[in-house]
């Protein structure tokens, strides 16, 4: 006679079918947070909805949502890196400077090789060294935001008539009537969104942030996994260093300043736990976004820059306390 398992029968099933209900909850909670803050603003502005704010609002983060997707990579295997916001500095210093004696197409890729210098620095000590990330990233921090202090003489660097077409093209240009710094933050959303749900890769990823010894035991090789998540961040960094100088026409060394700070508090609105394992493309994009709305709306009441910064810790402990009551916490 045929035995028939049912969902209670089947070893593990209801523990797969809680953690469904929980994913589900933290998506949907995290969409709602964002729907909620997009009708609120739109009571307090009416020209929040404004085609011309909502454009203001996707170029402004459009910087934060480059590098939230790196930052979510990391995460997701466990590990933090503070060094995002310097990082973008030195992107930001090395394509004005190089853009004074070079063309377009040569600074842009040594920017971002620079960028992916960083990473490796950050990504050998973590993955190879078994360095813990904060104390890695936070020594790379200072020393990408030192170096970049260095070549600028700590002064604003103009891109010059090489940088023309870039400024020109990131402030005016448009693909399929989409800003071109909107577009290559969708851009990079789509191909990391693409990476973590369809390839071996990203799902290795996920797997080495909820137990990265279960998989090293399974025979895969985790080392070269971690490396590459720092060096994605760090490349992904500089270039949002490149779309911010390349919207203002300036290579600044204090670019990025207090830039981490943004893209955690994005990663985790985003539904994704500071212990690894877990966290999407799509709900960091809404926690992107989450953010860029608190801050209009912050802006349209005036509130000054101070301020909020203190609104932006109190969200980042909220979205922690919110995370905590929809996931049990690991043994």
């Amino acid at each position: 006679m045929a035995v028939i398992q049912t969902a209670d029968t089947v070893p593990g099933a209801g523990r797969r079918r809680g953690l469904d209900v929980r994913s589900l909850a933290a998506s949907y909670s995290t969409i709602a947070i964002f729907v909620v803050l997009v009708l609120v603003a739109s009571f307090i502005s009416t020209s929040f909805l404004s085609s011309r704010n909502i454009e203001n609002v996707l170029r402004q983060v459009a910087g934060t949502g480059v590098i939230s997707m790196g930052m979510l990579l990391v995460i997701l295997t466990g590990g933090i890196d503070l060094s995002v916001g310097s990082v973008a500095a030195l992107g930001s210093i090395t394509c004005a400077s190089l853009l004074t004696s070079m063309s377009l197409w040569s600074a842009v890729p040594i920017s971002l090789l620079a960028g992916a210098a960083l990473g490796t620095i950050s990504g050998y000590f973590v993955a190879v060294r078994r360095m813990p990330s904060f104390v890695v990233t936070l020594a790379c921090m200072t020393i990408a935001r030192g170096i970049a202090l260095i070549v600028s003489e700590g002064r604003p660097i103009f891109m010059g008539d090489n940088g023309a077409w870039l400024n020109d093209g990131f402030n005016r240009g448009s693909i399929l009537g989409i800003p071109l710094p909107v577009a290559l933050m969708l851009l990079v959303f789509g191909v990391t969104a693409f990476v973590l749900r369809l390839t071996a890769y990203g799902r290795l990823i996920v797997a080495i942030g909820s137990n990265g010894e279960a998989v090293r035991l399974s025979g895969v090789r985790v080392t070269p996994r971690v490396f590459s998540v720092y060096v994605i961040s760090g490349v992904l960094s500089a270039l949002a260093g490149i779309i911010i100088t390349a919207r203002s026409g300036v290579g600044s060394p204090v670019v990025g300043i207090g830039m981490e700070l943004d893209v955690i508090a994005a990663v985790v609105i985003g539904g994704a736990s500071l212990m690894g394992g877990r966290g999407t493309a799509l709900n960091t994009l809404i926690g992107v976004l989450t953010l860029g709305v608190i801050g209009n709306i912050m802006n349209l009441l005036n509130v000054p820059g101070y301020h909020q910064e203190v609104v932006k810790g109190v969200i980042i402990l909220v979205a922690v306390l919110l995370q905590s009551s929809v996931w049990p916490r690991r043994a």
